[in-house]
């Protein structure tokens, strides 16, 4: 065992692992679509470390600008002091953003985006003297990993420790074709009482739910008759932001938008920890009071770090670059391509919308506590490859600066897999 393993293995506890038994890859170099591990293997990144390396580690572009911000300011508090860094950054998501936003709140990642949304909701209303305190999700829902999100996500053995802290919400099914009309006569029913806060959604694709994909036309559908009944609207776009789903943002396949936008993961293009809430201005408007006690009294020690903010910057202009977006056409259009190989194949089902290609297996044991699952990452691992299944879901999301070799590696490694079993 090298040095850096047994330290690891001697202070160090990692996210969504049992620790007992684990197999922990210490890794000593990133680059472009790969990460170099301590015995020399270099594997394909093929899940962008948990969806957030947009476009490939170490990008040069990015690490240059953060490192010259290093030497200016690193650090300042952010109540009551500005930079331009924080500055930049909201300016170049506002305008990048569909829909007309207006202000960005920064924070530490998605799950934070999210708490501070369901806070920004519940405070517009209380600001106004409205009781509108119950909130709207759909099945299958995953919103993060603080008692709010939990909240607002599915029930089962990630939250069962948690049940008694959290409060309750409204869930819906996802919409599909056979269920839409139907939808639409509860949900409307639902919005009338007059109690409903907000309405919560992960915009076409829920990832941790296995990828599971809905039309856009159906949420527009949704979103018409929230905004009729003055219910607050929220995109959860931490996932699905930054060209995941081929387009700079999901809302930029619906003719509406949502009131409030949640960032994370590609915000930063992997670099940093920062989450950004972006509200449309009459959100705004509810908190701008000669009252300081209306004032948004939330917070992080770290709010808009300069850093973090200059990352923000540097990856949207990558984001933007001809380059990137011929990218982000050529993923979507060779998932397509694999996607439609395998359409008759009654072994799986697959699903893609830019970016992001799933393959769920059919198996009697589903869920993210498949064997499927652990099975397809050591195998996927042996063939030089992260891939990281949602159990019996396999997901290729690589940075977008992957090469044309190496992607049909990963493809060539599923049909394996598949072929092996």
């Amino acid at each position: 065992m090298s040095e850096l393993l047994k330290k690891d293995k001697s202070w160090v506890w990692h996210p969504f692992t049992q620790m007992k038994g684990a197999e922990i890859l210490p890794v000593v170099k990133g680059e472009g679509a790969y990460l170099y591990l301590e015995d020399g293997r270099k594997i394909i990144d093929a899940t962008s470390s948990w969806w957030t390396n947009t476009y490939g580690h170490a990008h040069p572009y990015i690490a240059n600008k953060i490192a010259a911000q290093l030497t200016v300011l690193e650090h300042v508090i952010f109540a009551g002091f500005t930079h331009k860094p924080a500055t930049d950054a909201a300016e170049k998501l506002i305008q990048i953003l569909p829909g007309g936003y207006g202000k960005v709140f920064f924070s530490d990642n998605g799950s934070t985006a999210v708490e501070v949304a369901l806070k920004m909701a519940f405070q517009y209303h209380f600001n106004r003297g409205e009781e509108k305190k119950t909130i709207v999700v759909f099945e299958g829902s995953y919103h993060g990993d603080t008692v709010g999100g939990m909240s607002l996500s599915h029930r089962d053995a990630f939250t069962a420790p948690f049940s008694r802290l959290l409060f309750e919400v409204i869930t819906l099914p996802v919409p599909s074709p056979e269920n839409i009309d139907q939808l639409k006569a509860d949900f409307e029913a639902i919005c009338k009482r007059g109690d409903v806060g907000a309405f919560i959604f992960e915009p076409l694709v829920q990832g941790v739910a296995g990828m599971v994909m809905y039309e856009a036309e159906y949420l527009d559908e949704l979103l018409d008759i929230a905004h009729n009944h003055q219910v607050l609207t929220i995109a959860d776009e931490v996932f699905t932001g930054f060209g995941r789903t081929g387009r700079n943002f999901a809302q930029e396949y619906l003719s509406q938008t949502a009131d409030v936008v949640c960032l994370s993961k590609g915000l930063t293009a992997g670099f940093m920890a920062l989450g950004a809430t972006v509200c449309k201005p009459f959100i705004f408007d509810a908190f701008y009071d000669d009252d300081r006690q209306k004032a948004f009294l939330h917070g992080h020690s770290y709010t808009g770090n300069p850093l973090a903010c200059t990352a923000v910057s540097a990856g949207i202009d990558v984001l933007l670059t001809e380059e990137t977006q011929n990218q982000i056409k050529f993923l979507t259009a060779e998932h397509l391509r694999f996607a439609d190989a395998l359409k008759s194949d009654e072994r799986v089902e697959v699903r893609t919308l830019g970016t992001i290609l799933a393959v769920e297996i059919k198996t009697n044991q589903s869920g993210y506590f498949s064997e499927k699952g652990q099975e397809a990452y050591r195998y996927f691992l042996s063939k030089g490859l992260l891939m990281r299944p949602l159990g019996n879901v396999i997901f290729l999301l690589p940075p977008y600066c992957i090469n044309e070799k190496d992607l049909m590696d990963c493809y060539a490694s599923i049909r394996s897999f598949l072929n092996s079993n």
